[in-house]
């Protein structure tokens, strides 16, 4: 599994024309699956989003986690981070997990996220989402489980 991982000041999804998830101060983390990731890698994800230490203390060092700042966390399926452009200008996404295996893997995810005490907002598996993010800091991490 790979997460794109954003300090945001506040995050949307929107699809259709109306927003579907939506987070104040906290994570908005893009998601994606492989053809062999397992569920002990989303319960090792969801503890590592949930101890993150990427939120400033009083003496201003990224030393906090998400819940010690009372944060949220939005949590978006993106399965073009198994996109490759290495070859050519037209990316393949053969890497990428096909539905059926991604998202129970992301729903459990959020089921572990949830369990912990985090408040997850999402996005909709597989539709055209509009993602608004205010990327606080900036801070943005690559996460591979």
């Amino acid at each position: 599994m790979k997460a794109v991982v954003q300090r945001a000041a506040h995050a949307s999804v929107t699809v259709d024309g109306e927003v579907i998830g939506q987070i104040g101060a906290g994570l908005c983390v893009l998601i994606g699956v492989t053809h062999d990731d397992t569920a002990d890698q989303a319960v090792k994800l969801a503890a590592k989003l949930w101890k993150l230490r990427i939120f400033e203390d009083d003496d201003g060092k990224m030393n906090r986690a998400v819940h010690e700042v009372g944060g949220e966390i939005l949590i978006v399926s993106q399965f073009t981070l198994y996109g490759d452009a290495r070859k050519g200008n037209r990316p393949s996404f053969i890497d990428a997990a096909r539905p059926e295996v991604a998202e129970p893997l992301i729903e459990l995810l959020m089921d572990e996220l949830r369990a912990l005490g985090a408040t997850v907002a999402t996005g909709k598996f597989g539709a055209d989402m509009l993602v608004d993010l205010r990327n606080d800091g900036p801070v943005t991490l690559l996460i591979e489980i």
